[in-house]
């Protein structure tokens, strides 16, 4: 399975040569710290989907000795591997230039990575390929552009959540936003591992 993980890397090869500038780009924007981990973390899992999607490469990981178990499990295993690599090195980029950042931060961007992951990753076993990538990146800019708004809009008009919320621990409040996206990420995995089992190639 670590193969298969390691696979993701060997074919980005050429990909990987933008990942410090993808990174930079958004320092250098003066980008908010959580979309720089965020976007980081999304560099080499969602690359490897779309390149799957292109090579058809489904018919070709069945035909290894790998069962569908280790495929799934290498699909979930190595994205939380790159987003924790991602992380280290837009955190050493971010000190090297001298921009702020807090764990904090690191906490929402990798909560919202597992989110987004776990929500998006079932998509490329339910679908036919071809276009989820597309469909995938569009609806991510999406809430990436309409998030906030949405966010300030529900802190205006459901002031008892946010009290509730207002009166939690910040350490208590960014923990338990990690462990709900570690659970819904687990949940996700499982969701695939069912669909893939069942799947026709």
């Amino acid at each position: 399975m670590f193969n298969l993980i390691r696979r993701d890397v060997i074919l980005q090869k050429r990909q990987l040569l933008f990942f410090i500038p993808f990174i930079l780009f958004f320092i250098f924007t003066n980008s908010h710290p959580v979309l720089t981990f965020l976007v980081a973390s999304i560099f080499i899992p969602f690359n490897a989907y779309a390149y799957d999607e292109k090579a058809e490469t489904n018919l070709l990981l069945n035909s290894l000795p790998y069962t569908r178990k280790e495929i799934i499990s290498s699909r979930y295993l190595g994205a939380v591997i790159y987003m924790i690599l991602a992380i280290a090195l837009s955190s050493l980029a971010l000190f090297l230039m001298d921009k702020p950042f807090t764990i904090r931060d690191i906490a929402i961007g990798s909560g919202l990575f597992l989110t987004f992951s776990a929500f998006t990753f079932p998509l490329f076993y339910i679908f036919k390929q071809g276009y989820i990538f597309t469909i995938v990146l569009v609806s991510f800019l999406v809430l990436a552009g309409i998030g906030p708004s949405i966010l300030l809009y529900l802190g205006t008009h459901f002031t008892p959540l946010t009290d509730f919320l207002a009166n939690l621990s910040v350490q208590f409040l960014y923990t338990g936003a990690v462990l709900s996206g570690v659970i819904v990420y687990v949940i996700s995995w499982s969701i695939s591992h069912v669909i893939y089992q069942r799947k026709a190639l």
